[in-house]
């Protein structure tokens, strides 16, 4: 009896450094950010707010106003390949207006859906019309796990899960932009968009 006591004891001390520790980082971390000199955050619309220190800027000539908010959520100092629908193919699928949809009110929701199809629709790489080859599929996987499939056509038209490109091998620095025709989304996003 007496060496299963000892025994305990010891592996109970042998925990007391491991329970301080767990106990005093955390009252260490809390104490920091109690005395470091964080920014004030207001308390009001923060998506909104940030819009205002943002300036999409044209970057890619016919891209629009969604899918120059699409790039600009983008690191532009990164390898990525965005094809990204034309803002008549937004309009169509996604029922987005420019003017209404970039409204105050609007606002959170639409950057919402717009960097939910930049997830759709990017790829973590580079990929010209030129490394895609004629009547034979390449698959990607997008940043959002959807798999992508790229192909040109008879003509020569960059095709991206069946949707055909309106101009290929834009760039704004680092991204390679493919403007499309259609959105790519998966079924269950796309179900979201079903007219009654």
């Amino acid at each position: 009896m007496e060496p299963l006591r000892k025994k305990l004891r010891r592996r109970c001390l042998s925990r007391i450094p491991l329970c301080l520790i767990c106990l005093f980082a955390p009252i260490m971390c809390l104490v920091y950010l109690i005395q470091a000199n964080l920014p004030e955050v207001s308390h009001g619309n923060l998506i909104m707010e940030s819009r205002k220190a943002l300036v999409f800027p044209k970057t890619v000539e016919g891209l629009g106003e969604f899918g120059d908010m699409m790039v600009t959520m983008l690191p532009d100092d990164l390898a990525f390949t965005v094809f990204a629908p034309s803002e008549e193919a937004i309009r169509q699928s996604l029922k987005l207006k420019p003017h209404d949809s970039l409204s105050k009110d609007k606002y959170n929701n639409t950057y919402a859906i717009i960097s939910r199809v930049m997830g759709f629709s990017t790829v973590p790489q580079h990929i010209t019309s030129e490394t895609i080859p004629s009547h034979t599929q390449r698959a990607f996987d997008s940043i959002s796990g959807l798999k992508l499939y790229a192909w040109k056509d008879f003509d020569g038209t960059l095709v991206v899960n069946g949707i055909r490109s309106a101009s290929v091998d834009m760039r704004k620095s680092e991204i390679i932009v493919h403007i499309m025709n259609g959105v790519l989304m998966d079924a269950a996003f796309e179900q979201s968009f079903a007219s009654d």
